[in-house]
């Protein structure tokens, strides 16, 4: 996975992981609210989601480790791979270089065109 494609995919799992936050404090909250509510079934599917949320909450707390490990891990490959072969790093720098100026000349020739 390149880096690029890794730093994505870690905003990617922390907005998710932020967002889960979110639901579980909502979760909470609504939980609160129907304290009230009297009846064997309303007590055990509160039960069922204060269980389910405490598990998902244990889970989430990993996440935001595991996304820094894993983005320390791909930053010291790539770190890796460009100290052991600079001139290849150069060369791949360049092309994707050219390829962003041809793409971004197209995209401007097209708007003239307009």
């Amino acid at each position: 996975m390149t880096t690029s494609a890794t730093q994505i995919s870690s905003v990617t799992k922390e907005k998710l992981a932020e967002d889960l936050k979110v639901v579980g404090k909502d979760l909470q909250e609504l939980i609160k609210a129907t304290a009230s509510v009297i009846g064997e079934k309303a007590a055990d599917a509160r039960a069922k989601v204060v269980e389910s949320l405490k598990v998902a909450q244990d889970k989430l707390s990993v996440v935001p480790e595991t996304v820094k490990a894993k983005s320390k891990e791909a930053a010291a490959v790539t770190d890796k791979y460009v100290r052991d072969n600079p001139w290849n790093a150069v060369g791949i720098a360049a092309g994707v270089g050219v390829l962003l100026g041809l793409g971004l000349a197209a995209a401007v020739s097209l708007r003239r065109r307009d």
